[in-house]
């Protein structure tokens, strides 16, 4: 359903795909949220960030806010703000392993092109 104003965006007017998480995403937010038992989830966002637009955040969440989705897989839970979904739409969460490091990593479809350095994306 679009607004009545056709100039105004609201991402309460669309239905999204959601997000996905991978098996390897979802057991590391339970091994991070096992530490606290007041924690439920990892809140998934955006900013603006970087030379190519925006970036991804992720914080330890007690509760889904207000205006949050709220994505699960095998017992992990996702929260991510509605306003961030234009962005982040379909994306795939993976958690993987890069040499010595592991990191989420974000397979998102909206992301257009990324900076050298991967810290940040934008969309078209």
């Amino acid at each position: 359903m679009q607004s009545a104003n056709p100039a105004t965006f609201s991402p309460e007017d669309f239905i999204w795909k959601g997000l996905t998480l991978t098996d390897s995403a979802a057991k590391q937010i339970i091994n991070l949220a096992a530490g606290d038992p007041e924690i439920k989830g990892l809140k998934l966002g955006v900013k603006t960030s970087g030379c190519a637009g925006f970036g991804y955040t992720m914080d330890m969440a007690k509760e889904p806010a207000a205006d949050d989705l709220v994505f699960s897989h095998n017992g992990a839970l996702l929260f991510v703000p509605l306003q961030a979904m234009p962005y982040i739409d379909g994306t795939e969460v993976d958690f993987v392993r890069e040499g010595l490091n592991q990191i989420f990593k974000f397979n998102n479809p909206k992301a257009q092109h990324a900076c050298g350095c991967g810290e940040s994306f934008g969309v078209e």
